[in-house]
């Protein structure tokens, strides 16, 4: 959302001036990129070469998007040369404070988000050359199954209720409040899900949580952008969003096997996902409500009809469980 704020000459300025005192670069020009949801993100052009800047102006998200930055440092560590460097200030920090905002610079990478079916093997290996190693020292959030996501989203909704019922509040309280008997079922398949997927939590790994979104091919390369979410987590994390495909679970078992990781995806972590990404989408809506017109956004969403397909997967396989 930050990134469709228009910003002023003076302010570009200050941020190029910040980014030279802090970083020791001789930016000449920067120009908007329309990359990744929660930031503010730029392009800026130096002497030194080209830079992807991201400014992350929600309290509730800086202190992951800090850890992600010392994770993704890790990983190109030991060998990940498809994410984005991180560029360290003159200190050799990793980020720095612009304001409000939580600024991380790293290198420009070329390139256009072209995911399509096709590109789904590809996206799948990249990831398994992550899946292999071994959890990282620096800090990363580790999964929890749970029905946190909905119990945040009813928060969420409650608080809405509390503000101003005009304008655009008003519309999203009337969507949400159709929709009642709906969201109440899938909290309650959520909580099921997660109270079944916590018999067992062994075979966790690094995993993106938006890998798909963020592949890129550029130069005649492929890359995954984008690390903020970055989490210790079960595979399917990775592989939900098209887990509603036999043939896309195929391929991700397949790819694992040519990988040498013994993993097999499991329906009961699939269907907890797609519950749970389905309410962190949600609360992520409803946490911008207050800053924005988030009503054409929530609409969409529960029309479009790409999450209610992955809720119906979950759905079959929930109830066959029953």
């Amino acid at each position: 959302m930050r990134s469709e704020i228009i910003r002023g000459a003076a302010y570009q300025a200050q941020l190029k001036d910040f980014v030279g005192a802090v970083y020791g670069l001789r930016p000449r020009s920067l120009q908007p990129a329309k990359r990744g949801y929660y930031a503010e993100t730029w392009k800026l052009e130096a002497d030194e070469g080209r830079y992807f800047l991201k400014l992350d102006f929600l309290p509730h998200h800086q202190e992951r998007f800090r850890n992600s930055l010392a994770v993704m440092e890790a990983l190109r560590s030991q060998g990940i040369d498809f994410i984005g460097r991180v560029i360290p200030t003159r200190l050799g920090a990793l980020s720095a404070r612009f304001g409000s905002a939580v600024l991380g610079v790293m290198d420009w990478i070329d390139g256009e988000n072209v995911e399509t079916d096709a590109t789904k093997s590809k996206e799948y290996a990249l990831l398994c050359r992550v899946y292999t190693l071994p959890q990282p020292a620096c800090a990363m959030e580790l999964l929890s199954f749970s029905d946190e996501m909905a119990e945040r989203f009813y928060r969420l909704w409650e608080a809405l209720k509390a503000a101003p019922s005009q304008g655009s509040n008003a519309v999203v309280l009337g969507m949400l409040d159709s929709r009642r008997e709906q969201l109440a079922r899938y909290a309650r398949r959520l909580a099921k899900t997660a109270a079944r997927c916590g018999e067992d939590t062994g075979d966790f790994y690094i995993t993106h949580g938006d890998a798909g979104g963020n592949f890129f091919v550029g130069g005649g390369r492929n890359y995954i952008l984008d690390w903020d979410e970055v989490m210790y987590a079960p595979l399917e994390r990775d592989a939900w969003v098209m887990g509603c495909h036999a043939w896309a679970r195929k391929l991700f078992d397949d790819t694992l096997r040519a990988n040498h990781i013994a993993y097999r995806l499991r329906m009961e972590r699939l269907a907890f996902f797609c519950y749970h990404m389905f309410f962190l989408y949600l609360g992520e809506f409803l946490l911008d409500q207050p800053s924005y017109d988030m009503s054409g956004r929530i609409d969409a969403y529960f029309r479009d009809g790409w999450i209610e397909r992955r809720l119906c997967f979950a759905d079959q396989w929930e109830t066959a469980w029953l």
